[in-house]
């Protein structure tokens, strides 16, 4: 009896250990393989390196081909520099120039024209002993500028404010702000870029509070330089916000195809080694891009990507074949990046496109993506924009390279757009399955 139930012990308190210790023992041995498979992965990657390390690249100053690179000749805007220049110059006498909104699609040197001119000003500025200070801010950044508190927490901290985060009042924070500009005699010129990325996200009223600024100023002035991609931004502001901007407007065109061609030539000069590109390839780099409604930025960005391409695959030089790899990388990422950061909104209209035109419809108009679109919102439970909103949505949508929205005329019917995709037929399914998924449908 007393065996048994010593069997009976055993069986219940030692054979689970056992059967642990095997289990533990297992998964040991298991974790040491691993190891050396990481090890060994490990030495792979080092050898990778050391191969990317050793190789001679095809750049000598890639930084040439990236937005943020500011050229000693910026070609095809001398027009528009000039105008610039014209309008800010009072600044340099210490009297407040207007303020300037500048308008135009991406990629067609506004940024880099203003940057260019205020840099040119700053140097005038400290050679003369004039007490100019200029801040650029870029309103698309996210946790910096999007919200009123935010972005003038952030023009504070330039003059050494230190302002939390979060936890004072907004008004508390203006005030701050205005002691700060206003503590010597100055003028002081404020670039908001991408600014209709600012007002969607907190309203027109930190215009108007910025553009008034001035009547509780003591010693110093302070300007606005507004940047948008948005041609008809300024049409949606509040009307007593546009009347207190009193601004002058300056809108750049596009390039065209030649004169992005002498922009890559010029900018390939300083970025690859002498002979690297082949004939053909600016030349259709440059064509991909007037397609694009004149993006030079776009047309750099692809001419990098295809050198970083031809350097992944051992080649002496850039060809064509490298340039077609990069469009179709580049547009493939750019598509479907902005549809996935656009608000429900947009995209459930950019839903309602697509179902459109899956439905065998050749043309399609506003008037009917409308109705699709509010039949749509009440399935996914969405508020319904009017049709009036929705129409400027698909302005927006054309402004971005997502459709062509041509407008047309109806005679007694008035105008519409004709609406047409521009999303390439590899990309689309995928962006289809995102929206799906992003919008529950």
């Amino acid at each position: 009896m007393a065996s048994t139930r010593y069997i009976l012990w055993y069986e219940d308190i030692y054979k689970p250990i056992f059967h642990m210790e095997n289990y533990l023992n297992k998964l040991y041995f298991e974790c040491i393989n691993n190891n050396c498979e990481l090890i060994k992965m490990a030495k792979d990657l080092s050898g990778l390196f050391e191969k990317f390390l050793d190789k001679k690249s095809l750049f000598t100053n890639k930084e040439a081909l990236q937005s943020k690179y500011t050229p000693d000749d910026i070609m095809h805007r001398d027009e528009q520099i000039n105008c610039i220049a014209q309008i800010l110059a009072p600044a340099l006498r210490m009297e407040k120039p207007s303020n300037l909104f500048v308008y135009g699609k991406t990629g067609t040197g506004k940024t880099l024209s203003i940057r260019f001119t205020t840099n040119q000003m700053l140097d005038m500025a400290k050679k003369k002993n004039i007490s100019l200070d200029i801040l650029y801010v870029n309103c698309k950044l996210k946790k910096v500028v999007d919200t009123e508190y935010r972005l003038v927490a952030e023009l504070a901290r330039h003059f050494g404010k230190d302002i939390p985060a979060t936890g004072l009042p907004t008004d508390e924070v203006y005030n701050i702000f205005y002691k700060a500009i206003d503590s010597k005699k100055r003028l002081f010129i404020i670039i908001l870029d991408e600014i209709d990325q600012l007002v969607k996200k907190v309203g027109d009223e930190i215009i108007y509070n910025l553009t008034r600024i001035n009547g509780e100023l003591v010693n110093a002035q302070l300007s606005l330089i507004g940047i948008s991609n948005d041609l008809i931004f300024a049409d949606n502001l509040d009307p007593r916000v546009k009347s207190s901007l009193s601004e002058e407007e300056l809108v750049f065109p596009p390039y065209n195809a030649l004169q992005i061609q002498d922009i890559l030539r010029k900018r390939s000069e300083v970025a690859f080694k002498k002979g690297i590109i082949e004939p053909g390839v600016i030349e259709k780099c440059s064509a991909y891009a007037a397609r694009e409604h004149g993006d030079a930025r776009r047309a750099l960005e692809l001419l990098r990507v295809a050198g970083e391409i031809s350097e992944r695959t051992d080649l002496k030089t850039i060809n064509l074949k490298c340039l077609d790899t990069a469009e179709e990388k580049i547009e493939k990422d750019r598509v479907f990046d902005i549809i996935k950061t656009q608000p429900k909104q947009f995209q459930a209209v950019i839903y309602s496109i697509f179902a459109m035109k899956d439905e065998g419809n050749k043309s399609i108009f506003t008037g009917e993506i409308y109705e699709y679109y509010k039949d749509l919102c009440i399935k996914i439970n969405l508020r319904p924009l009017t049709q009036r909103r929705v129409s400027d949505v698909i302005a927006e949508l054309d402004m971005l390279g997502i459709v062509n929205a041509k407008v047309i005329s109806k005679g007694r019917y008035g105008r519409t757009r004709e609406i047409t995709l521009t999303i390439p037929k590899l990309v689309k399914p995928k962006i289809i399955e995102m929206l799906i998924d992003e919008l529950n449908i």
